[in-house]
């Protein structure tokens, strides 16, 4: 082989070195530059549906290809497709069990990641036109419950009984609430009624919506749901704290704990240790997790999360930390 073709075949093996490397390099770029598709699927919580379809369809907006499709069937549909592989997201108002966390592992080798989203506050809703202001939790209980494990108030049948007078003291009380597939309806039987059993002619529904409105026909009605469900038919009641101080949930008493029944409501996701989450369901929880993502959650008539929680948040799902917009403007 003469000198000049050895010079060219060595020139020709760096060329396709030099090529290899750049095609190597390039790649990270085109993926990250491809356009998102596919479809996102969320099995669970009624109360959380009205966020997750805000959500999905603000992440449609910016990734037409991508589809968000919502069951909110209730917060206790979300752990057994989440343990069968049937979903990767479970939204639940509500944490799982023990049981269901276990049976979560023995299905996938390990436990769910549960990402807070939001913050909201099991509220109790009267008629509009029920003089009615206050309730402490016993007297909750006492409505709601069969048994007495939080106080010793006599059963309330009519509203006489928390003090109203006139035409409503020989009122009948009719109450309302949601069904056992409901995150709301485990956690109201844990928090208010301290575990107790729930009287029998408590009218279940399925949907906060439902209540709500069953409230808002029923001048004689109580019931509770979640906060971001409140009609001009219906009026908030405030509870009163162990100082017989009377908290209503606004932001700053949902955000301290000051309203007795706050709550975070949650995303499952079923993600490993160490594992990243794949680019769509990157997408949605840079999303939900970020300024326009919260001011959906404040909309809707729940309390966005605050600062750390929300970094905390994206610091376990590995997302970039936000930038404080008003700390770079006075750089």
């Amino acid at each position: 082989m003469s000198e000049r073709q050895a010079g060219r075949r060595g020139a020709g093996r760096w060329q396709r070195l030099v090529t290899m490397a750049l095609a190597l390099c390039w790649l990270p770029v085109m993926a990250m530059a491809a356009p998102l598709n596919g479809t996102l699927g969320s099995v669970g919580s009624d109360t959380l549906g009205g966020l997750m379809t805000q959500w999905g369809e603000r992440l449609s907006a910016r990734y037409p290809q991508v589809r968000v499709q919502i069951q909110a069937a209730g917060s206790g549909t979300a752990p057994p497709a989440l343990a069968a592989g049937a979903t990767r997201f479970g939204a639940m108002s509500r944490p799982m069990t023990d049981a269901e966390r276990a049976d979560f592992i023995a299905h996938q080798g390990h436990p769910p990641l549960a990402v807070p989203v939001a913050l909201d506050a099991l509220t109790l809703f009267v008629h509009r036109d029920n003089p009615l202001d206050t309730l402490s939790l016993p007297e909750v209980e006492a409505l709601f419950a069969d048994t007495r494990y939080c106080g010793q108030v006599p059963p309330l049948r009519r509203w006489g009984a928390l003090g109203l007078d006139g035409d409503w003291a020989k009122r009948p009380i009719a109450r309302f609430g949601r069904n056992t597939a409901s995150g709301s309806h485990a956690l109201f039987r844990r928090e208010a009624l301290c575990g107790g059993n729930f009287r029998r002619d408590v009218n279940e529904l399925p949907g906060s919506s439902a209540v709500v409105a069953a409230v808002g026909r029923s001048r004689e009605a109580i019931g509770y749901a979640g906060l971001g469900y409140p009609t001009a038919m219906v009026k908030v009641l405030a509870l009163r704290d162990d100082e017989g101080t009377p908290r209503l949930p606004t932001h700053d008493n949902v955000v301290s704990g000051r309203y007795p029944l706050t709550r975070p409501l949650y995303i499952y996701v079923n993600l490993a240790p160490g594992e990243r989450l794949p680019a769509l369901e990157r997408a949605f929880f840079d999303l939900v997790l970020s300024p326009e993502g919260q001011a959906v959650v404040a909309r809707q008539g729940f309390v966005p999360l605050p600062k750390p929680r929300l970094a905390a948040a994206r610091r376990a799902l590995r997302l970039p930390p936000l930038v404080d917009v008003t700390q770079s403007s006075s750089k």
